[in-house]
């Protein structure tokens, strides 16, 4: 039998680019903010007039990275660390996972229905942006990638 999937929609990933933009606006910082749906494909990607060219490809990276492995990627970051049990885990998928913090998986329930990455600012203030990305689409859906 056919299971449904539930997916961030363009308009879902449209609220989260608004959402994520007035947080770096609030920082002062352009952003790069991506969008990815439940498989992992983008849906939605905004540079802000002055964003770093250089971490558009991270913002991106962020992104899939939250989804294929459902864990935010600061916790992965601290995973990640020598000594640590995914010592060596940005080397995986062909270098393209990306492990500085800003990338968070996003749910519904207790379903991973997408992702969002940014990047531009410290890992704090990519966070944040990922996170009022991320809390923009609906009350019940929340940024918990732990």
């Amino acid at each position: 039998m056919p299971r449904a999937l539930n997916t961030l929609t363009l308009s879902d990933a449209r609220q989260m680019l608004v959402a994520g933009e007035a947080e770096a606006v609030r920082i002062g910082i352009p952003y790069n903010i991506a969008v990815v749906d439940a498989g992992g494909t983008l849906i939605a990607f905004v540079r802000q007039d002055g964003a770093l060219a250089g971490s558009v490809d991270l913002a991106i990276g962020k992104a899939r990275t939250a989804r294929m492995f459902d864990k935010s990627t600061a916790t992965l970051a601290g995973l990640a660390q020598p000594g640590g049990p995914l010592f060596g885990i940005e080397q995986s998928n062909d270098g393209q996972v990306v492990i500085f913090g800003g990338g968070l998986p996003v749910r519904m329930g207790d379903q991973i229905i997408g992702a969002v990455g940014t990047s531009a600012g410290s890992i704090e203030q990519d966070i944040a942006v990922a996170e009022a990305a991320a809390a923009a689409i609906s009350a019940t859906a929340t940024s918990q990638g732990d």
